[in-house]
């Protein structure tokens, strides 16, 4: 069974920082391109950055370039997202989400964390 189980999340003020983190499990983690996800209420869904599997290749959103950070540990099958320097426009729900290399949707996606910054 594939889970992805996001946490870190919280209420934090303008400025501060958060890592989020999603385990993985049921998938060779390895292999997968790995990505974060946030949406705002009323608003799309927003892509924030991706990983790729084998090289670590790194991706961002314009409206994070600079603050946040992907990056990944093989060998506990986990993801994070480093936020710095967050703003109250970066409250969302963050997801992580999974596919495979060359894919373009994504196949598994996380439940979900809160991320909430106050001015």
């Amino acid at each position: 069974q594939v889970q992805l189980v996001e946490s870190g999340g919280g209420l934090v003020q303008a400025g501060s920082s958060l890592r989020l983190s999603c385990a993985v499990s049921g998938l060779t983690f390895s292999s997968r391109v790995m990505g974060w996800f946030r949406q705002a209420p009323g608003k799309q869904r927003e892509f924030v950055a991706l990983i790729s599997g084998s090289e670590g290749n790194t991706y961002y959103g314009d409206s994070v370039k600079g603050r946040f950070t992907i990056s990944r540990d093989n060998a506990k099958n986990t993801v994070y997202l480093q936020m710095k320097n967050l703003k109250p426009e970066d409250t969302a729900v963050y997801y992580c989400a999974s596919k495979r290399d060359g894919r373009l949707d994504y196949d598994y996606w996380g439940q979900g964390t809160q991320v909430t910054v106050s001015s």
